[in-house]
């Protein structure tokens, strides 16, 4: 029964999102002039914060399905809160983010709702210290989506050299995914007008820092990667849980 509640509630949320996202396409087409038109309205920062809100929500009700034990939580947690406190020492050097490694090695040992968790919990641990504000939700999206891709390349058993270059490839496209959805924030909350024009504008402005982020990605990956991932591993087989069926014992 608790399954199927969790299962019903991630739902919901990915019905709302799919809701809000139609019904932002829909409006102008019908009544260009409506209220609920945010092209008119000026309310697509209110919109992306309402979606970005109910995505985590979908996977932290997922989280709570797909855990098989207290220990595993408590160790995802552990690794959200090692996450945060690795970024801190590095906030004065722009954009390059331990945090984003050890993301994705998390998700690639523990698969992408984890994932998704460890990177959740980053920003809002770290930025007790660094500072929190509304780009924070965008982080906490950002960043699990991050740990959400690492999860899934997890699922294709690779090792050694080939292992060490798809997580070196990965680390360069996440630097600029964590770099495009900051963007697409800045865009929809600053920006005037919504043009593809300005998003450009924008999107130029950070690929420095974007760039700086996955060149750390890469250095991270290259000298700690392997090493990480087979501590992960080694926590991951000590604290599954197995239930194995009792042989039945004869009466005396």
């Amino acid at each position: 029964m608790t399954t199927m509640r969790l299962h019903y509630k991630s739902s919901l949320c990915l019905l709302l999102i799919l809701a809000i996202f139609g019904g932002s396409l829909a409006v102008p087409i019908v009544d260009p002039s409506s209220p609920l038109n945010v092209s008119v309205s000026g309310k697509w920062s209110i919109g992306a914060i309402v979606i970005a809100v109910l995505a985590i929500l979908a996977f932290y009700f997922e989280f709570d399905n797909v855990a098989e034990s207290a220990k595993e939580i408590a160790l995802v947690s552990m690794l959200g809160t090692l996450s945060a406190v690795l970024r801190v020492p590095f906030a004065p050097i722009p954009s390059v983010q331990p945090s984003t490694f050890l993301i994705i090695c998390s998700g690639y040992v523990f698969g992408p709702v984890a994932g998704f968790m460890v990177g959740a919990l980053t920003p809002i641990v770290s930025n007790l210290f660094l500072g929190q504000g509304p780009w924070t939700l965008f982080q906490i999206f950002a960043w699990g989506f991050v740990g959400l891709g690492a999860g899934y390349l997890g699922r294709l058993s690779l090792s050694g050299r080939g292992l060490l270059a798809v997580l070196i490839f990965y680390g360069i496209f996440a630097g600029y995914l964590f770099g495009a959805i900051m963007n697409l924030w800045d865009w929809v909350t600053y920006a005037y007008p919504l043009t593809w024009s300005t998003y450009v504008a924008r999107s130029t402005l950070s690929l420095w820092f974007d760039s700086f982020h996955a060149i750390g990605n890469v250095l991270f990956i290259w000298f700690f990667g392997a090493k990480t991932i087979s501590i992960l591993e080694r926590f991951r087989r000590r604290f599954r849980v197995f239930y194995k069926e009792q042989e039945p014992v004869a009466p005396p």
